[in-house]
This record gives structure tokens, C-alpha cells and sequence, in this order.
């Protein structure tokens, strides 16, 4: 069912990347016909999730970005299914840059011209497999009292002498050591300092008290690379005179939720080597805000217009803005003081559990550590990236925590298509409005394809439209989608159905997912496995945690035969040589 847009807009755009989903090789090996954006979340688009959170917070100027070989899929799915055409309007944008493939990094992505002519104000980045139960609403209130600035926000230029205050940016983290953790979920290493304080109370169910202000982000594979390399995680100590309190997080990950003011737009553009935005534009902008000339190398003084458009190079000379590349400055491997957690110093790398900082004595700051009250007041005119870190568990026993999580793989898509399934729906509420956004209007929405004698746990099952069910079935936590058959004393527990699935007679299904239209014979025994779409999986089988995949687009090429013939042909030759110096051998021992 349709939110409403009920008040009114922020004035932010949103930009929702639609990337070809490479973690998902059993349900997208033709990205093309069957994008990531296009998998179904609890019978809902993976996109339905992140277009109603914009949608619940009042922004209508969104654009889907995705590759033009994904454009039809995407455009038809828009056109066509009634979750994502029950949408308010205006409907979103859909956007296909010519030079945007499936390996495009996202910072790449904002550079591209195209894109680049789309954002025309501050604006909003979100990927296409985000789930979040939390209002944008409360992360945009937050951004705008701790991060924005006035001047940006009313376009306020009219002190020409005075250098502007910009607005920073605001990201969002989320714990991944749930009640039900995912086995090689990915995370993110993230350190923190606490922001000024206030004398005056955060209102009830403010975000202000887990604000806090980034000092450094990278992923925890690319963090365990450097404490390899470097036997310690160096840091400046420019960080430690700064910021003495530093928390730092190992288990939490980038939900890749950002609200960017504009100028991000010119940072990107004038770093062509920034690839990522969670490891490279939120690094280096973090970096910057602490980092003794990191500021002028970048060139945001001069986005930021702290500066002329010249940059000076470290020898002297004097070179346009952009031509300072963040990988090429001496900032990718800070000297001074070596802190390490506590498991790494014992020769591992492991990094679960908090960071604690050891720092070793011996070390001290050099000249170039050495700041004047001047380059520090400098220093703190780079507009702070603010992260909110989402707590595992609400503070509030009488509610619960909202939900946030990025659905990028197979074990994921099962994970959380369950735990929504387990929501109240709207008949049991009683009102849209006293109901989750993600609440479907029934559990079983067509009970007359469901036959007598079936068990159905309608608490932490959902079965969608034109289901049929034979008896004796039994269903238990499942999610069913749209016109799926369930044949006779079929027993299904812990299961994801795409549409237009068909379980044979007798079958017994625990954990597995099944791709669209795909078939399982009769008498089959599954567990944990997943289906193609379009698969038939023969009677009889049984088997666990295995992908049942087409072989089609592997058969051998007219080229591949020839080659093979060829080295058929070699190796014969081969042979013969073989043979003829065996009959030497025997010949001379004669």
C-alpha cells in the first residue's frame, strides 16, 4: 500500500544506485534481464525499499541510476508492477549514462557527466538494496541541525569577504553482531569523535545523541591489508592532539545512506581517481578535516572558496584544482605514533570486538606534525562528515529498533524477506498508520487458492497473490510469491518462493530460495540450496547447500572447438614421438 506524501519536500534530490549485483550469481547471471534491483525483498522490488524512504520523508525528485544494458528491465518494472507503480508521485527518473557499466565504482558514478548535470542541489545517495525501517525524515533533521549550514542551505552569498560556512555531510552505520548474525557479512572500519555538547536535551526520539563526527572510514578488508603491511595501524599524531577521545568501531558497516551537500558534486569531479565513496570520498574527506595540508592537496580550500583556484605543490609551484590526486599525496600512509587493537599486536588480524589503542612510546612528532593555532582554525573550516550510528537495541522498552540493513547477498535476501514476513500486517493492525511501512494488508492475501488440511503460520509467513496450496501442505516462516503452486503434502520451512514457482508433491524444502518460474520436481529433498529461475530440478533429488545453475551461455564456441582440435592434433603428434623413442629404447637395450 502507497504512503502518502504528506509533508513537504526538504529540497534535497536522491540518487539511488542500481549496481548489477555480482554477490547474487545464482538469481542474477543475465544482469541485464534480471537486475539486483529487480529481486524481490518479501514479495516487494529490492527498489520498492529504497524509493518509500524517500517517499516517507517527502523527497520526490529521485533518480534510478543503472546501466543502460539494465535500462528496459527496470523501465518495464516501473511501468508494470504494482508495487512500484502504487508509488505516489511523481514517479522517479531513471537515468543510464553511457559510460556506466557493471564495474563503475560509485564515486565514478557521481562523476559522470550526465549525473553530474542531474544533481543540481544537495542531494541524497542511497543503493538499491537498502531495507530501512527508520524515517529519512530523522536523519535529514539531524543533518540539518548538526551539519548544514544556513548560507548553503538559502544560497546565501552576500558576504563577499567573509569565506562561507558549507554544509558537511551525514552517513549512516549499523551494528552487524545482531541476534542473527550473517557468517562473512561485510563491515566497515569506522573512527569517531564525540561532537560539542549542548545544554539543552535532544527532544524524545531524537538521533543527536549517537551523532558523531568521522575522523577516518575504510573497509575492514582494506584496514587488515594495511595493519599487515604496516605491523600496526599507523596514525597522525595531528588525530591525537586534535581528537584525544577516539572511538573506534570494528563490527558495524556503511549503510551507504548519505545526505551530501553540492559541492561534494566538484569534489569528485576534481579527484578523478576517487573510485568509492565509503572508502574514498568519505576517507579522504574525514582525512581532511584533521590532516595538516591534506585540505589544499585535495583542493577543497578551493571548492570550499577558503582559497584561490591554485593549489601550490609541495615544491613550490602552482597547479589548478584537481590536479592533486588523493592516491598520489603522502597522506596514504600516515607516519607518526602506531596504535594497535589489542588482537593485532598478538600477530593476528582478526578485528572483532573494539578497537583498543595502544600507542608505543618512543615515537615522537616530527616538524610537519606541528601545527600553529592559525593552520588549526584552518583546519576546522572543512565542514565535518557526521556519522549516525544506529543502535543494536532500543533504549525505549516499549518499542522497537527500527530496522536498517544492506541485502546484498543470497543469505541476506533469505534473512531479512523472513524477518519482515513476521510483521503485524494492516488487517491485523487495524490502520495503515499504526502498522510498519513495510506491512503487507494481509499474510495470506488469496485464501481461496489455499486448500483445507494445510498449515500455514500466518504469523511469520507471507503468501501473495494467485498462490494455490494444495492439502496436506505444511508452510512454516516461508515467504510465498505471486502464482506460485504448492502441491500436495509439500512441507516448507525457512524458504524464499520468487513468482511463479512450482514445488511438486511431497516435497521437503528447509532454507532454500528459488528463483522465478523455477520448478521442483516431485519428491525432492532441499535444504539450504538455491534455484535459478527458469530451473527444473528433477524428482527425487536430494541434496544440501548446492546452486542449481543453467549451463547455458558455457556451451564450447566454434573457436573453442577448433583450439581443442588442435591441441588433440599436438598431443597425437605427441604420442608418436613417444612411441618412436620407447622403440629406441628397447632397440638399445637389445
Amino acid at each position: 500500500m502507497p504512503h502518502a506524501v504528506t509533508i513537504a519536500t526538504p529540497g534535497l534530490q536522491a540518487l539511488i544506485l542500481c549496481g548489477p549485483g555480482s554477490s547474487f550469481p545464482t538469481f542474477t547471471a543475465n544482469p541485464d534481464e534480471n537486475p539486483k534491483a529487480l529481486l524481490p525483498i518479501a514479495n516487494r522490488p529490492m527498489v520498492w525499499y529504497p524509493l518509500d524512504f524517500c517517499y516517507r520523508a517527502g523527497i520526490t525528485n529521485i533518480t534510478l541510476i543503472c546501466p543502460p544494458t539494465a535500462q528496459q528491465a527496470i523501465q518495464t518494472a516501473l511501468n508494470t508492477n504494482p508495487f512500484l507503480t502504487s508509488l505516489p508521485y511523481p514517479r522517479p527518473d531513471l537515468l543510464a549514462p553511457k559510460d556506466l557499466d557493471q564495474n563503475t565504482g560509485t564515486a565514478e558514478i557521481l562523476r559522470l557527466p550526465e549525473v553530474q548535470e542531474t544533481v543540481t542541489s544537495d542531494f541524497l545517495v542511497l543503493p538499491c538494496d537498502l531495507v530501512c525501517e527508520l524515517g529519512a525524515d530523522k536523519l535529514l533533521q539531524a543533518w540539518m541541525v548538526k551539519s548544514a549550514s544556513l548560507t548553503d542551505l538559502l544560497d546565501d552569498k552576500r558576504s563577499e569577504n567573509v569565506p562561507p560556512k558549507r554544509s558537511g555531510g551525514l552517513g549512516v552505520w549499523y551494528q552487524t553482531k545482531t541476534a542473527t548474525p550473517i557468517k562473512g557479512e561485510e563491515t566497515d572500519f569506522l573512527a569517531t569523535v564525540p561532537l560539542p555538547s549542548s545544554s539543552v536535551s535532544p527532544p524524545r526520539g531524537s538521533l543527536f545523541p549517537n551523532i558523531s563526527k568521522v575522523v577516518y572510514s575504510t573497509p575492514t578488508d582494506s584496514l587488515k591489508d594495511l595493519l599487515e603491511e604496516e605491523k600496526g595501524f599507523p596514525i597522525r599524531h595531528a588525530l591525537l592532539n586534535q581528537h584525544p577521545r577516539v572511538r573506534m568501531l570494528t563490527t558495524h558497516r556503511d549503510a551507504h545512506i548519505y545526505i551530501f551537500p553540492h559541492w561534494i558534486m566538484d569534489f569528485v569531479r576534481e579527484n578523478d581517481r576517487l573510485e568509492t565513496i565509503g572508502e574514498d570520498v568519505l576517507g579522504w574527506w574525514a582525512k581532511a578535516g584533521w590532516q595538516k595540508g591534506l585540505s589544499k592537496k585535495l583542493g577543497l580550500d578551493a571548492i570550499l572558496g577558503q582559497s584561490s583556484t591554485a593549489v601550490s605543490n609541495t615544491d613550490g609551484k602552482t597547479s589548478p584544482v584537481g590536479s592533486h590526486s588523493p592516491k598520489d599525496s603522502t597522506a596514504k600512509h600516515p607516519t607518526g605514533s602506531q596504535i594497535h587493537d589489542a588482537v593485532s599486536a598478538s600477530g593476528t588480524t582478526n578485528l572483532e570486538g573494539p578497537v583498543r589503542p595502544v600507542i608505543r612510546t618512543g615515537d615522537k612528532p616530527g616538524h610537519e606534525e606541528t601545527e600553529s593555532t592559525n593552520e588549526k582554525q584552518n583546519d576546522s573550516t572543512i565542514p565535518p562528515m557526521l556519522a549516525y550510528i544506529h543502535p543494536s537495541s532500543s533504549t525505549d522498552s516499549t518499542t522497537s529498533t527500527p530496522l536498517i540493513r544492506r541485502v546484498d547477498t543470497a543469505q541476506l535476501l533469505l534473512q531479512i524477506s523472513l524477518q519482515l514476513a513476521k510483521l503485524p500486517s494492516i488487517e491485523e493492525v487495524g490502520s495503515a498508520e499504526a502498522a510498519s511501512p513495510f506491512a503487507h494488508t494481509r499474510k495470506v492475501a488469496y485464501p481461496e487458492g489455499v486448500k483445507p488440511r494445510t498449515t500455514i503460520t500466518k504469523q511469520d509467513s507471507l503468501v501473495a497473490d494467485n498462490v494455490t496450496v494444495q492439502e496436506k501442505t505444511s508452510i512454516k516462516e516461508c515467504v510465498i510469491g505471486a502464482n506460485c503452486q504448492i502441491g500436495e503434502g509439500a512441507k516448507l520451512s525457512q524458504c524464499l518462493l520468487m513468482d511463479g514457482v512450482v514445488v511438486g508433491k511431497n516435497c521437503k524444502l528447509t532454507k532454500c530460495i528459488l528463483g522465478k518460474r523455477s520448478e521442483v520436481g516431485e519428491g525432492c529433498t532441499l535444504m539450504e540450496c538455491e534455484v535459478q529461475e527458469n530451473l527444473l530440478v528433477e524428482a527425487k533429488t536430494e541434496t544440501k547447500n548446492e546452486k542449481f545453475m543453467s549451463s547455458s551461455g558455457l556451451e564450447a564456441t566454434e573457436e573453442d572447438l577448433a583450439e581443442e582440435d588442435d591441441d588433440e592434433e599436438n598431443d597425437g603428434n605427441g604420442n608418436d614421438d613417444d612411441d618412436e623413442d620407447e622403440e629406441d629404447d628397447e632397440s638399445a637395450e637389445e
